[in-house]
Order: structure tokens, then C-alpha cells, then sequence
């Protein structure tokens, strides 16, 4: 189905009510898979609501990884994964993933708004609170697969959430080999590890997720990628078969403790990389005290929150008007404008499905980015359509 058809069938559920109890009360995104709306509960509570396509929801498969992203995300128990509160599915069959609404943006867009890379305090300080919930995560044998700026989101208190847990897998023997679909690269070519890239499912574990973060905090920290590229196959190509370059040699401005964690982190050989992600944060937050005298924390991370405020129109029910902010990939909810089409300059592959925004409000919801970037992919199959930036619905 073309774009605009998707999104025109997207916007029409606007003003409905889902199930008697959640009125969708604007179009935050449109992805492959899914559109995500901010909504409103009958008991008045806001939410962002992601529902999937109807000509998706048919396909057993694809409903149930859909539906498995919210169970995999609440399995990992922490403050840092955006929580699923319900699940369900709509009077037409579509199923829907109902989550905590977030106020704030995506690293790869907080990146790009401050000139395309971050001071490395504050590269530290996300680091800090995304391998705490990897840690978590990791103790619940749960494997992220997709670690990269535009799964990470900045709320305007600094706190920092790990969206899209869609195309996580958990690490245990009785795992369907469907459901982590065995032999294929899940993730985003420029974040991938090398036995991802390699396709390499039995050696897919917190290690790789690991190996994520530090091609994460090496973007952010540079404005580059770890590997130069000019397409998303070279990337994989380069991923499967190449170190990394060195964050120390690309800037050696960079504290030496800080590139030293990166480039570990880094580490072409697994057994070369950190032992675990709870092992790299401690580092982390050592290197953050001999930077900065103090532990990391959110208050840390709140000089990069965007200043712009857009109105946001409150549900017919409500009568005091509701402020956030707003602009450009995962999600978000008064004047609405197109979001700036540019892409993110961390971001260096089009993964399939990742959801357009058609607002402008920073705020958003973790409905999360599948990106599933292996030269050809699922969602792309699965849709028929969608290219994007970089997060899937």
C-alpha cells in the first residue's frame, strides 16, 4: 500500500475511541508496521497508543511479535524500558500495545540539535543509564539487538529510555527459533556486531548488545559511524569483517579512561569486549567521576533538553491545556507541522519500518523502532512497503 494511503487510512481512526475506553485523540507516527496516536483513557489518563496495521494483524506471526515487544519489555523490570501497560485488540481486529506517553526526543535527534555529537560527559551519562537497564536486562536473559541513538530517549529530565524492545530476544533454550528468526541480521547495519552482521544467532547475547552501546557512544561522541560507509550492505560488510576504528585515534581529545571504555567496548573478538554490560557501567561511572567529581545522573543530562515548547491540544473532555515538545522520528503528540524530513546523522541505514513522525511535538512514546536492516528484510516483506530513518512500529 503507498505511503500516503497508509497514512491517510492511519489518520481516520483519529477521534475514535478503542474498545470503549482509549480515544485517540491525534496521529503521533506511521511506521510498516504500525501507527502510534496519543490517546486518552476513559479515565482521563494520557497514553500513547500503537496499533497495527489491519492487513498486518491477520498474519499470526507478525501479531505475535508485535505483541511480544510489550512482554519482553516489562520482563526486564526497570525504569529505563519503557513500560506496555495493555494489550489488546481492536472492534476491526487490529491488535494494540498501549504505553507510558514520554515527553522529550531521541538521542539521535538531541545529537543532531546540538551540531551532531555530544560532549563526552554527557555521552558517559547516557551510557551510564542505558547499561544499567542492559544489565537488567541481561539478569533476565533478554537481549536488546537494536542499541542506537534512535532506540535511546531523553525525557526532559534526563532521564534516558530504551525503546523499541521489538526485536529483542530472550536468551533461553526453550526460545521459538521463529520468533528470533535464526540465521537473519536483526538490527541496524552502522550499530551492529560483528556476529550479528554475521548472522550468527547462537552468539547473539549481552556481549553484542555491549558492542552496540560502544558504536553508540562512539557516534555521539564524533558524529561519525564506527565503520565508513557509503551503503548499508558495505556497512554489514565492514561490520562482519572489520575492527572498529579507534575512538582514542578518530579524537584524541577524548579523556583517555573515556575512549579507552568505548574502544573495549568495541572489541572485534568477544572475549576482547567487557564481560558484561554491568561490568562496562562501572567503568563508565568511573570515568565520569574523574571527569566530573560526582556519580552520573539524569541532572546531568538536562542541559541537553530541547527549549522549544509546542501546544498541545487537549482531548474534548479535558479543559486545562496541555504544553510538551516535540519533533521528528519514534513518536510523538496546537499547531502541528511537518517533522523535518532530513535524516538523523547518526542514523546511517534506512531500517525497515520505522515510524514517520507527522507532528512536531517532542513528545513521544517508546512504540519503539524495529529496525530490521539486513540487505532486503522482514518488515519491508512483511508491508510491502517502508524505508525510514530508523525505528520500526
Amino acid at each position: 500500500m503507498p505511503e500516503q494511503a497508509i497514512e491517510e487510512r492511519a489518520r481516520e481512526r483519529v477521534g475514535t475511541t478503542l474498545n470503549g475506553k482509549y480515544r485517540l485523540d491525534g496521529l503521533l507516527g506511521v511506521g510498516g508496521m504500525a501507527a502510534v496516536y496519543a490517546a486518552t483513557h476513559r479515565n482521563s489518563k494520557r497514553f500513547a497508543v500503537k496499533v497495527l496495521h489491519a492487513e498486518l494483524s491477520v498474519h499470526s506471526g507478525l501479531r505475535t511479535r508485535f505483541m511480544r515487544e510489550g512482554y519482553v519489555a516489562n520482563s526486564v523490570d526497570h525504569p529505563g524500558a519503557v513500560a506496555v501497560l495493555d494489550d489488546d485488540v481492536t472492534e476491526d481486529g487490529s491488535a494494540f500495545l498501549v504505553m507510558e506517553l514520554l515527553d522529550g526526543e531521541t538521542l539521535a535527534e538531541a545529537s543532531d540539535r546540538h551540531g551532531g555529537k555530544l560532549p563526552i560527559r554527557a555521552v558517559l551519562a547516557v551510557a551510564a543509564q542505558v547499561l544499567d537497564v542492559l544489565a537488567a536486562a541481561d539478569a533476565k536473559h533478554i537481549v536488546h539487538r537494536d542499541i542506537k541513538p534512535s532506540n535511546l530517549f531523553l525525557t526532559r529530565t534526563g532521564q534516558v529510555k530504551v525503546l523499541d524492545f521489538g526485536v529483542a530476544r530472550l536468551r533461553e533454550p526453550s526460545s521459538d527459533p521463529a520468533a528470533t528468526h535464526s540465521g537473519l541480521a536483526l538490527g541496524t547495519p552502522a550499530f551492529m556486531a560483528p556476529e550479528q552482521a554475521l548472522g550468527r544467532s547462537e552468539e547473539i547475547d549481552g556481549l553484542t548488545d555491549v558492542w552496540a552501546l560502544g558504536a553508540t557512544m562512539f557516534a555521539l561522541a564524533t558524529g561519525g559511524a564506527v565503520h565508513e560507509a557509503s551503503t548499508p550492505q558495505e556497512q554489514m560488510v565492514f561490520a562482519a569483517t572489520r575492527s572498529a576504528r579507534s575512538l582514542a585515534a578518530v579524537d584524541p581529545e577524548v579523556p583517555r579512561d573515556a575512549a579507552a571504555i568505548v574502544d573495549r567496548a568495541l572489541a572485534f573478538t568477544r572475549s576482547a569486549r567487557w564481560e558484561s554490560a554491568a561490568a562496562m557501567r562501572d567503568a563508565v561511572r568511573a570515568a565520569y567521576r574523574a571527569l566530573e567529581g560526582e556519580d552520573p545522573s539524569p541532572a546531568a543530562l538536562v542541559f541537553m533538553a530541547s527549549p522549544e515548547k509546542v501546544a498541545i491540544p487537549d482531548p474534548p473532555s479535558l479543559h486545562s491545556p496541555m504544553a510538551s515538545t516535540v519533533p521528528a522520528t519514534p513518536i510523538s503528540p496546537a499547531p502541528l507541522r511537518l517533522a523535518d524530513p532530513r535524516p538523523s546523522p547518526t542514523s546511517l541505514v534506512p531500517t525497515a519500518g520505522q515510524p514517520r513522525t507527522v507532528t512536531s511535538s517532542r513528545m513521544r512514546v517508546a512504540a519503539g523502532a524495529t529496525a530490521i536492516a539486513v540487505a532486503g528484510v522482514l518488515v519491508g516483506a512483511w508491508a510491502g512497503t517502508r524505508g525510514g530513518e530508523g525505528t520500526a512500529t
